[in-house]
C-alpha cells in the first residue's frame, strides 16, 4: 500500500492537469461507458482506474471514500475535489463539452433525487448489461489514458 505522498507524486507525475475517474471494471454498462468518454474525450481530459485495481483502492483511500459503502463511478480532480454517482456523471459531460454538456441542466433536480435514479440503475447493473470475470484490459493504443 502506497503513503499518501507516494500516491501524491504518482498522481502529479502520470496524470498531470487530468481528472480521474474511477469505474467498476467488471461492469459491463460502465466499461462502455469508459468506451463512451474516451471516444467524445477531444480534449484528452480523462485518465481511468478501475475500483478494483490496486491504485483504485489506494486513490480511494487517498480521498477518503470508503469503498466498501459506495457502489459508483468517482470522478476525482487531484487537489481540488472529487464527485461521486449523479453529480459525477454530470461534471463528466460538461468536462466532454458540446451537447453533453448539455446534461448540466440535471442539476435542476435535487441532488437526491438524481442519485436515487443513479443507484436503481447501479443497482440493477449487473443484472441488466451483465458482468465480465475480470477488469478490462485496454488496447495498446488506449493504454496511456489507464492508470
Amino acid at each position: 500500500m502506497k503513503t499518501k505522498n507516494e500516491i501524491t507524486s504518482f498522481l502529479a507525475n502520470t496524470a498531470t492537469n487530468k481528472k480521474i475517474i474511477l469505474f467498476d471494471g467488471v461492469c459491463n454498462l460502465c466499461n462502455g461507458a469508459v468506451q463512451f468518454i474516451i471516444k467524445h474525450d477531444k480534449k484528452d481530459v480523462f485518465r481511468f482506474v478501475a475500483l478494483q485495481s490496486d491504485l483504485g483502492k489506494e486513490i480511494c483511500i487517498y480521498i477518503g471514500v470508503d469503498q466498501t459503502k459506495i457502489d459508483s463511478i468517482i470522478l476525482y480532480n487531484p487537489g481540488v475535489a472529487y464527485y461521486y454517482k449523479s453529480l459525477a456523471v454530470l461534471e463528466i459531460g460538461e468536462d466532454l463539452g458540446g451537447i453533453y454538456s448539455l446534461a448540466s441542466i440535471f442539476k435542476i433536480f435535487p441532488e437526491k433525487l438524481r442519485n436515487y435514479i443513479y443507484d436503481y440503475i447501479a443497482k440493477n447493473r449487473y443484472k441488466w448489461y451483465g458482468k465480465k470475470e475480470s477488469c478490462m484490459i485496454p488496447t495498446p493504443e488506449l493504454k496511456a489514458k489507464f492508470l
